[in-house]
């Protein structure tokens, strides 16, 4: 990560540079904004080749080669549906933007972020620890079908293991799983740079669930943390291990309906939601609500610093 930030401011202009690098303290750095809005950062549109390549780098040292061909079909998506809207709103697929805070080759206390509508990946680096987490990527359309066949459907595994593991968990755990007969309008999490967790009702608890149930569970969580890289995946399923978690539903189990879902552990939340009217716009967070945007290894720095002195 250190090599690839450093490639990439190297690689902008004065003006590109000052606009993607920020003091590490910058409000701006604990951010999370999926939908189009003004961000902070250097838009990809307005960098040459080599720039763009930067950036891409910089961005697939966070993500397995799954996710990042994830995150690729999700910054196409904006051409198809700028399409779709019949070209209005000028949606395009550079309108993605990288924001670099503190200096990567000098301090041992920086982060990065690479966001635009539906993509959000933010990284802290303290002590070459990093703390990988929020990781938000949504669809839409989420499903783009040709004679009843998906074409495109990135966030399609998301959606068919959660069902699985609905369908594995039998009456009982339905009962328990299914938290609301409405699904929520968003993800709850949203783009709050803080959450209050966990976030109630927790749902079905894994211990209650059979082994079918429990095995579906644990491959739901190891999915989202496959998205990053295996030495920082690794990481933190240890971190998970032997911890309960909790699998909640809300809205219809008809596909093609509203719906939502999430999983809540140790310092973990993982949301889904397909909340349009026609089911089709999907989005998905991993995050760690105690230490998103570093908040853990900046509480290791501080207390390491504090014993030293």
């Amino acid at each position: 990560m250190r090599t690839a930030a450093g490639a990439l401011l190297a690689a902008l202009d004065a003006p590109a540079r000052a606009a993607a690098g920020h003091a590490f303290d910058d409000e701006d750095r604990r951010w999370l904004e999926y939908r189009p809005r003004p961000r902070p950062g250097v838009c990809l549109a307005d960098l040459d080749t080599t720039g763009r390549k930067a950036a891409h780098r910089l961005l697939a040292t966070a993500l397995s080669p799954a996710a990042y061909a994830q995150a690729m079909t999700v910054m196409a998506l904006e051409e198809v549906l700028d399409r779709a809207e019949g070209w209005r709103r000028g949606r395009h697929s550079g309108d993605y933007w990288v924001a670099v805070f503190g200096d990567p080759a000098r301090d041992d206390r920086w982060a990065w972020r690479v966001e635009g509508h539906h993509l959000s990946v933010s990284m802290t680096v303290v002590d070459d620890e990093v703390s990988p987490a929020p990781v938000f990527l949504g669809a839409n359309p989420a499903t783009v079908r040709h004679a009843g066949r998906p074409v495109s459907r990135p966030l399609g595994v998301e959606e068919d293991l959660a069902r699985e593991l609905l369908d594995a968990i039998g009456p009982a755990g339905r009962e328990a799983a299914i938290i609301a007969a409405q699904a929520p309008a968003d993800i709850i999490s949203a783009t709050r740079t803080s959450v209050e967790a966990p976030l109630t009702p927790l749902g079905v608890p894994g211990g209650r669930l059979g082994p079918t149930g429990r095995a579906l569970l644990d491959q739901l969580v190891a999915l989202y943390l496959d998205r990053l890289p295996i030495a920082l995946a690794t990481q933190q399923a240890a971190r998970l291990a032997g911890g309960e978690l909790h699998f909640a539903w809300a809205g219809s189990t008809r596909p093609g309906a509203r719906h939502y879902y999430r999983v809540q552990g140790d310092d973990l939340l993982i949301e889904y939601d397909n909340t349009t009217d026609d089911g089709n716009h999907a989005h998905t967070v991993l995050r760690r609500p105690a230490s998103d945007f570093g908040a853990d290894v900046l509480a290791a720095h501080h207390a390491h610093a504090h014993a030293h002195r």
